[in-house]
């Protein structure tokens, strides 16, 4: 039986879905022994490959120049995140004939926007909140924020003004595209989503892993 295995290496965690069932781990303890045997496995990598998965042949998808009407813009194709690529195709296929944004909430931020006709036409690349709170590693973190509050202690301004400023940098971003592509479309998806949801000041549709659905259907597609 030809069985596909669908791995999604992020730089915090790696993601993999094989036969409808969807698992994950830190990537730090990722190994190529904790996945289900398969036929073959087709993988997206935000970080160098590693030498066992390549010894195991896994087959890691780069970005190319188009997918059926969806155009990458990118000079050098290969040179967007296989990522960013995998998500937007997920996207196209959800909503053809729409242009769309694609926001990623996760280690890094990113904002892709396509138009109607399929034509990337750029997008952001920011830390995450996570990365951002890490250049001041002494400040201590709280997790029972609220943006609308300010701070009474370090640890309450530090957590407040780093959220603050990831959410308040995200949501203007968003409705400004918005306004430039009325028609658009708007996707989430990320590990880090859950910590943001609630102050988000757009209507979105949130997927658990887009970088998953979009490399299964460029394998189905294209592969």
């Amino acid at each position: 039986m030809h069985s596909k295995l669908f791995l999604d290496i992020g730089n915090t965690n790696t993601k993999w879905r094989y036969q409808g069932k969807y698992f994950v781990v830190p990537t730090v303890e990722f190994t190529y022994d904790k996945l289900q045997k398969s036929s073959v496995i087709w993988a997206s990598s935000v970080i160098p490959y590693s030498h066992d998965l390549k010894k195991n042949h896994v087959n890691f998808v780069q970005s190319q120049h188009k997918y059926k009407s969806l155009v990458n813009t990118y000079k050098e194709p290969h040179n967007l995140g296989s990522d960013r690529w995998l998500g937007m195709i997920a996207c196209y296929e959800k909503s053809m004939d729409r242009s769309f944004i694609l926001l990623d909430i996760g280690s890094a931020i990113t904002i892709d926007i396509v138009n109607k006709h399929g034509i990337y036409q750029g997008g952001l690349i920011y830390p995450g909140l996570e990365k951002i709170r890490l250049i001041f590693d002494n400040f201590p973190v709280a997790y029972y924020e609220n943006i609308n509050a300010i701070g009474q202690s370090t640890e309450e301004c530090w957590s407040i003004g780093t959220l603050s400023l990831i959410v308040n940098e995200i949501n203007q971003k968003i409705i400004e595209f918005h306004r430039q592509f009325p028609d658009a479309e708007i996707y989430t998806t990320g590990g880090g989503y859950s910590n943001i949801q609630k102050f988000l000041n757009f209507p979105n549709n949130y997927y658990e892993n887009l970088v998953l659905d979009g490399l299964e259907l460029f394998v189905n597609n294209m592969g």
